[in-house]
């Protein structure tokens, strides 16, 4: 099969799975937000930069759900990126600030980091979907005490709000090893890899929102954190599809992100991670089921590794 063809095929399977009809009945089940950060559009094997985020919306278009897309500056170019926000933003979904360097914050720098993330902002504010949402990169909020409240507080001063993940993954791992696959082999089947990050993305979502349901006592409409990566170009409708059929509702990323639920902060050390592991972490009833980080490759490479992925 050549490679067009095969691109051909894969986002028509795409469309074909987002498009498959909801369940009779309401579903009362967890919330699900999909947030969407970096928007790196370098092109991929299989799928451009912009065929990939034609496929993203297109999957959330046929599911009939707004996203909320956190940008990283370094990654905005002139060519691509105006499109491409410009795309989200009339579509109705919201653009947040992911800062301008995409740094591991580690408490040292709050003024210097506050100024990064100012620098990405002239970036997003030509766009009607843009909203003073912060998402941390790597979802790290300090090691400091005095580091983590001196952020917090400038980006109060500035009149942001932090925007929470609740579910966290390792989909941008299982992505890097799929283009490393594809890009030794153009003709690599890709089904394994889907049903891999199909099994990894439930997984955690499952884990995530028991964690939710013993520390606060009932669920969420919880946010869950992808990346703009090959992945979820191809593989988000099937996702979405999953959810969906397995009793989980699919609700809008500003919904979501206006809960009370995701307006807490925790003091915990270091901070970050999802907003339920924190939590969990704060209550200090939960240590045996808790990972430090919660999610990263050490996790993932054994089993991919055994599955020959």
């Amino acid at each position: 099969m050549g490679f067009e063809i095969q691109r051909r095929t894969l986002l028509a399977a795409g469309v074909a799975m987002t498009m498959a009809p909801r369940p009779a009945g309401a579903a009362t089940g967890p919330g699900l937000a999909i947030t969407v950060d970096d928007f790196n559009l370098a092109d991929t094997p299989l799928l451009s930069g912009t065929d990939r985020d034609a496929a993203i919306r297109k999957a959330l278009d046929r599911h009939g759900v707004k996203a909320a897309g956190f940008v990283a500056g370094k990654y905005v170019d002139t060519g691509r990126s105006p499109r491409v926000l410009a795309a989200w933003s009339d579509q109705g979904h919201i653009l947040g600030n992911h800062s301008f360097s995409h740094n591991d914050y580690g408490g040292k720098d709050p003024a210097g980091t506050m100024a990064d993330i100012l620098k990405c902002e002239p970036l997003l504010t030509p766009y009607a979907g843009f909203r003073r949402l912060f998402r941390y990169p790597y979802l790290a909020e300090g090691r400091t005490a005095e580091g983590r409240d001196a952020l917090r507080a400038l980006l109060r001063q500035h009149d942001y709000r932090i925007a929470p993940v609740t579910i966290d993954t390792s989909d941008w791992y299982v992505d890097a090893r799929l283009t490393a696959r594809l890009a030794l082999d153009p003709h690599a089947d890709v089904a394994p890899y889907r049903q891999y990050w199909l099994d990894h993305i439930w997984d955690r979502a499952t884990y995530y929102d028991g964690l939710a349901r013993d520390v606060l006592g009932h669920s969420l409409d919880h946010t869950i954190l992808l990346h703009h990566r090959l992945t979820t170009g191809l593989f988000l409708g099937d996702g979405l599809t999953m959810f969906r059929e397995r009793g989980w509702r699919l609700v809008d990323a500003a919904a979501a992100l206006a809960s009370p639920d995701l307006s807490r902060s925790y003091d915990t050390l270091p901070a970050g991670q999802s907003l339920v592991w924190a939590a969990a972490k704060s209550s200090g009833r939960y240590d045996g089921r808790l990972r430090y980080p919660g999610e990263d490759d050490t996790y993932e490479k054994p089993r991919m590794d055994a599955l020959g992925l």
